[in-house]
């Protein structure tokens, strides 16, 4: 019998009689009844194929599809068929590393492949398995900059996704670290703010890159001042920019996290999503989670195992850096194949589309003079433009239209996504229903 599926009368009748008693209310006669759920739950009877699929077409039928241009952190990016394929295997179908990891050859090689993926997009010498998301990445790299230099206060750009600083936050606020905004000039993280705000209090700087509102930040300099103060410089980054972008490496950064999501794994119901983490050899050993190696074994075989497992909580427990014990490792198999899929001219490739589509798509907002620029910082593929309207109104026609209409940054203001799966026809469509919609 599949694993997966329940147990059969006849097994329930095994067991029960295995034990010595003859009905289930005996096995559960010592909870108390007040407590006891008894009421009938009137499943309906069993579907065939046929039947069961007709069931979830029709659900699936409710659904309205919108033609997206919301992004402001969760992307769209074309899922290939093949990563579906291998993620949906039996062998593979867990985001758990087992505890004893050389009997998994083949989920630790994926986990291996990651790691180096990881590093080359990034620039940095190590990374791990992977993080549950971007926003518990960067709270990670905190962590790590924390356990470096024991200094109570970071500073985060104001520039940094909103929902990624309440993460921040909630994580600082329980290790009794206090968290400081930079202040923001123009939609870009504020030099002199920073320099004013850095002391020997500040444990690490934290910024973004793209930012929040899609602008490539210049940050030339930022590792001068912050290695000066005896602080960690730490970039989140979107890692599908990276092949067109500098790495984080290449800025002086002492670690890189963020959310691989952008690398094929499609947007559903809130997730799902994989964290990555990445650093220099000097801060290796502050890495949390699992840490895949390559080794030999006695024939001289190569193999894998996990490695450096001493800094992890099932050894320190509580003197660990971190409690994170599990990872996402089946979502970043999903990333592998995508990458692996496309090869480095190809990763190149879907990030110039992405790049081309913004500004294609900027340029024909501006044009229905229905928008405002409100900076001439370079962006990616996101940027912000101020609406002559009501965004509220302007963002509900859109919906009627079957368009999700951009992130609502302000009562004027929105900040637009244009995904590498976007077509010109798709984009153009967008900016004839903008000069549609009227006014007011």
């Amino acid at each position: 019998m599949f694993k997966y599926f329940p147990h059969t009368d006849s097994d329930i009748e095994a067991m029960l009689k295995r034990i010595g008693l003859k009905a289930l209310d005996d096995l559960f006669c010592q909870v108390d009844p007040s407590i006891r759920n008894n009421r009938n739950y009137n499943i309906p009877s069993s579907h065939s194929e046929l039947e069961l699929k007709k069931a979830v077409k029709d659900l699936a039928g409710q659904n309205k599809p919108l033609l997206s241009f919301l992004g402001a952190g969760t992307y769209e990016p074309f899922q290939f068929s093949v990563s579906q394929a291998i993620t949906s295997r039996q062998e593979f179908l867990t985001s758990y590393t087992p505890y004893q990891p050389e009997i998994s050859q083949g989920t630790l090689q994926y986990i291996f492949e990651w790691q180096s993926m990881i590093c080359e997009l990034t620039g940095m010498d190590a990374t791990n398995a992977s993080m549950y998301d971007g926003a518990t990445a960067t709270a990670e790299a905190m962590f790590m900059a924390y356990a470096q230099n024991k200094r109570p206060k970071v500073l985060v750009s104001s520039t940094l996704n909103p929902r990624v600083i309440e993460v921040v936050k909630t994580y600082a606020k329980y290790r009794g670290i206090s968290v400081e905004l930079i202040d923001a000039v123009d939609y870009e993280t504020s030099t002199e703010d920073l320099k004013a705000k850095l002391n020997e209090e500040v444990t690490a700087v934290i910024v973004q890159q793209p930012n929040f509102y899609g602008i490539i930040e210049d940050y030339s300099g930022f590792n001068d001042l912050i290695n000066n103060n005896n602080s960690l410089f730490i970039m989140n980054v979107d890692p599908a920019t990276l092949p067109v972008l500098k790495t984080p490496r290449e800025w002086g950064a002492d670690i890189a996290c963020g959310d691989a999501q952008p690398l094929g794994i499609s947007p559903n119901w809130g997730g799902p999503y994989v964290g990555f983490l990445a650093t220099t050899s000097k801060y290796l050993r502050r890495l949390p989670g699992r840490i895949c190696g390559q080794t030999k074994d006695v024939d001289g075989k190569r193999g894998f195992v996990l490695t450096l497992q001493a800094r992890e909580q099932h050894i320190r427990r509580e003197k660990a850096n971190s409690n994170i014990c599990s990872n996402q490792s089946l979502m970043a198999l999903h990333v592998v194949t995508y990458l692996s899929l496309l090869g480095k001219q190809g990763i190149k490739e879907v990030a110039l589309r992405a790049y081309n589509n913004a500004h294609y798509l900027r340029d024909r907002l501006l044009k229905t003079g229905k928008f405002e620029s409100v900076t001439k910082a370079p962006f990616f593929k996101e940027f912000v433009l101020k609406y002559q309207g009501d965004v509220n109104q302007l963002q509900s026609f859109l919906l009627e239209k079957g368009i999700l209409g951009g992130y609502k940054v302000s009562d004027q203001e929105i900040l637009f996504y244009a995904s590498e799966t976007r077509t010109v026809e798709e984009l153009d469509l967008l900016a004839r229903l903008v000069g549609e919609c009227d006014v007011r």
